[in-house]
This record gives C-alpha cells, structure tokens and sequence, in this order.
C-alpha cells in the first residue's frame, strides 16, 4: 500500500515538510510506503484547456505533473500539503492540481485524499477547504484527524514547537491508513461502488 506526499511549500525543509515528515514516519510506522514530493519550488504553468488530455490521458507540458500523475495511480492514497498564501494554497500548488487532477483519466474512486496546510497564523481552513474540493470531485474519501490538519511555524524551527499540529499529523496519517486498509478489504468483499454507464453532465445557458 503507497501513499503519495505532496509538498507545495518553495522551500524543501519548511513548516509544511515538518508536518509532512510527521505524516510519513506514522503512515510507515502502520506499514504503508510513503513518500514525498516537492514541487513547490517548480516553475509550473496553469492549465490552458488545450484538450489534449481527453485524447492522451497526460498533460500536454511534459513536467512533473505527468510524473505524478504515475504515482497518483498507483498510490492509494494521496496528501497534499501547503503553505498559506493570501489565505489560500501556494498558486504553484493549485496550477499543478488543476492539471493533475484534470489530465488523469484512471478511476481515483475510493483513493482516500487528505490535505495539510501551515500558516505563521491565519488563513488555514480556507486553504484546507480549497485542497479538499479535489478530492471530493474526484469519488475520493477524505481522510481527517482531530482538528483540521494544520501546522502552525513561519519556519521549521518554529513548527516542531507546535505540539498539538504534529500530533494532528500523526492521528490523521494513522486515520487515513486505517482508511486504506479498510478500503483494501472492502474492495475484497465487494467490489467498488457502482457507477451508472453514462455521466450526465448539465450545462444551462441563459
């Protein structure tokens, strides 16, 4: 079982890789291979709906977005996390995600997302809440802890002092891996949920 980390800070040691690390020592504690992957620092472009993706099934800017998008398909599970920005993700972050989460055609039904945000203060649950709209488009569940799963540090040194955020970090990774084992079993016994042949999309003009 594999889990995907996804770290959207610019830097590589930050706040948010603090609570990411925290996350993935508790998720390989409970026996799920992990690892994460920066790409906060990356010069990436937003998406500019050109459509090859609906014939290709990758994005048309060969980066890491297609590099991810191999491991989001083999993962069971994803995190993502991010710094607070103007009260939302790191706009690198959203501009990978959107592509992400666009370009891959694979059935993501019952990978268990989870996202995870740092702020020196404020702006957290509207980044979280910006994080998890992914998932839920998407058929994933969505994993949660104790509180919404948030660090508080304007750098690293400061983030290992947030002793409530770090233990936030480890009851979500041992809920999400909880999570993934129980999905595991249940695909087992059942199957995936059944999904109708035809997707009905509706749009309204005016």
């Amino acid at each position: 079982m594999k889990v995907c980390l996804i770290n959207g800070s610019p830097h590589a040691g930050g706040s948010t890789y603090t609570a990411l690390m925290e996350m993935k020592r508790t998720l390989e504690e409970e026996g799920i291979e992990a690892q994460i992957v920066h790409v906060g620092h990356l010069p990436l472009s937003g998406c500019i709906a050109c459509g090859y993706c609906r014939t290709s099934g990758r994005c048309v800017r060969d980066d890491i977005v297609n590099e991810l998008a191999d491991k989001f398909r083999e993962a069971d599970g994803l995190v993502v996390g991010s710094p607070v920005y103007y009260a939302s993700p790191n706009g690198t972050l959203l501009s990978l995600l959107d592509r992400l989460f666009y370009s891959t055609h694979f059935d993501k039904t019952m990978k268990v997302g989870a996202a995870v945000v740092s702020a020196r203060r404020g702006g957290l649950s509207a980044s979280f809440d910006a994080i998890n709209k992914y998932f839920t488009i998407s058929g994933m569940p969505v994993a949660s802890g104790q509180y919404w799963n948030s660090i508080h540090g304007n750098c690293a040194d400061e983030a290992v002092q947030d002793g409530e955020g770090l233990q936030g970090m480890r009851t979500l990774a041992r809920n999400m891996a909880f999570l993934i084992k129980s999905i595991a079993l249940g695909k087992e016994a059942y199957g995936l949920p059944k999904k109708e042949e035809t997707r009905i999309s509706t749009n309204f003009i005016r």
